[in-house]
């Protein structure tokens, strides 16, 4: 129905409403409709008395002011029944413009509903639940035979290195770009389904401190993911490869710490719903040509709106898992603080996180160092020798107390990584991040 006709509906039958109750006698629910109208005072008809009506007889006319009284009474009745249609009329007329009104609404929200949902569905594959803090926009799909072409068809001199997954190749991407693609073997569910998480993760997120993903190619059973090119490798070639950890100076190494501190931050507090990562680790920890410090390898990562929890298939590196996940399947960002107090314990000792003692006999790192990370006389003679005797001994005691917290066997007994990520800045100097001054860093 269009407004015009309930217009018309509603003003009509109000003014014949006012028409005939100016002729009849006021009702007491009407009066209160005509009111404003100012209709004139109207002089009440003094009803007919008991001894009047007995004096009627059959066969006797009517006299005229008793006419004038039937007449009066049959104006009475017609009005109340004109009211009472004009009345319905106008509920009848208010009710359809209010579904006229609720339709046309609902059909609005329908629409910039559906509009909405449009800018999300290309970008988003399984996990479409997942909706970060910041919506960064979309990943690029590459073409295959561009990939190929950038690694000069996969040669094995582009190799920057290789893992359970594959191999990492170096890519001219133009002229003066670079990036890095890992390529991807297998078709199974595990495949695809940390494919597809990674893929799904970096495309929202955005953070100094977090690799980007440039773009992804799916070519038959072979998956590519293409990364910013970080030229200094990962902090596990750095510490534990041919240099052994020549290159990384105690402030280095403490402004490494500080940026994965602050990757893990963004994960656990500003990701909505937030990230655990769940492989972290120094060899996912890459370093860029100034020796900033950004996470990588988002496969195994899951987020708090994940269904079951606690029955999460079981995934992560010996040495990094924490006990409660490892033994109970509990994982909680507390799992992340573990494995984070392992690379702090990396960089302090220059240790890997499990080493052989015999053929079937391993030790990991928060094994033996627990009990001399606690002893300020011991802590000084295991420190990594390449940065031994180079640091204050305050930010010593400070560095290991952070890392013994958070590699406790108890979840609850571990900071969060704020707190953590808040104790290593005054240790940082500031052209590396922190809030150290140069006069408070001078070589001892």
């Amino acid at each position: 129905m269009k407004l015009c006709h309930v217009l018309f509906l509603l003003h009509g039958p109000i003014w014949g409403l006012h028409l005939y109750l100016v002729e009849a006698r006021p009702d007491p629910l009407l009066s209160s409709l005509s009111a404003p109208l100012s209709s004139p005072p109207l002089t009440p008809i003094p009803p007919i008395s008991a001894s009047m009506t007995a004096a009627f007889s059959p066969g006797i006319q009517v006299r005229s002011e008793d006419q004038h009284q039937m007449s009066s009474d049959k104006k009475l009745r017609i009005s109340l029944i004109v009211a009472s249609s004009a009345l319905g009329a106008v509920i009848l007329s208010l009710l359809c413009l209010w579904i006229y009104h609720r339709k046309n609404s609902h059909k609005s929200h329908k629409k910039n509903s559906h509009n909405s949902g449009l800018s999300l569905g290309p970008f988003m594959g399984k996990n479409n639940s997942l909706k970060m803090t910041r919506n960064k926009g979309s990943v690029p799909l590459m073409d295959y035979k561009l990939l190929e072409a950038a690694t000069n068809n996969f040669e094995e001199s582009n190799i920057l290195g290789e893992g359970g997954f594959g191999c990492v190749y170096k890519a001219q991407l133009g002229d003066n770009s670079h990036g890095a693609v890992k390529k991807v073997h297998g078709g199974s569910q595990d495949v695809i389904r940390e494919f597809q998480t990674e893929v799904d993760l970096l495309s929202q997120i955005q953070h100094p401190n977090i690799i980007s993903l440039l773009g992804y190619c799916i070519h038959g059973e072979t998956r590519l993911l293409v990364y910013e090119l970080m030229h200094n490798g990962s902090l596990e070639t750095q510490l534990h490869g041919p240099s052994h950890g020549s290159t990384l100076t105690w402030y280095l190494r403490m402004k490494i710490a500080l940026d994965a501190a602050r990757g893990l931050e963004y994960l656990h507090e500003y990701c909505n719903p937030s990230v655990i990562h769940r492989d972290l680790k120094s060899s996912n920890i890459l370093l860029d040509s100034n020796f900033n410090a950004k996470l990588s390898d988002f496969g195994l990562a899951v987020t708090d709106g994940t269904q079951n929890k606690n029955n999460i298939k079981l995934s992560g590196t010996l040495g990094y898992v924490a006990p409660e996940y490892l033994l109970d399947g509990k994982l909680t960002d507390k799992s992340d603080v573990y494995a984070f107090g392992v690379v702090l314990l990396e960089l302090l000792l220059g240790r890997k996180p499990v080493e052989k003692l015999a053929p079937s006999q391993c030790q990991s790192i928060v094994t033996w160092a627990m009990p001399q990370l606690t002893d300020r006389s011991k802590l000084p003679n295991i420190v990594d020798p390449v940065i031994r005797n180079t640091m204050d001994l305050k930010h010593l005691y400070q560095v290991a107390a952070v890392a013994v917290l958070c590699v406790q066997p108890e979840p609850s007994y571990r900071p969060l990584i704020t707190d953590v990520l808040h104790s290593l800045i005054p240790l940082v100097p500031m052209e590396l991040g922190g809030t150290l001054r140069a006069t408070e860093h001078a070589s001892p």
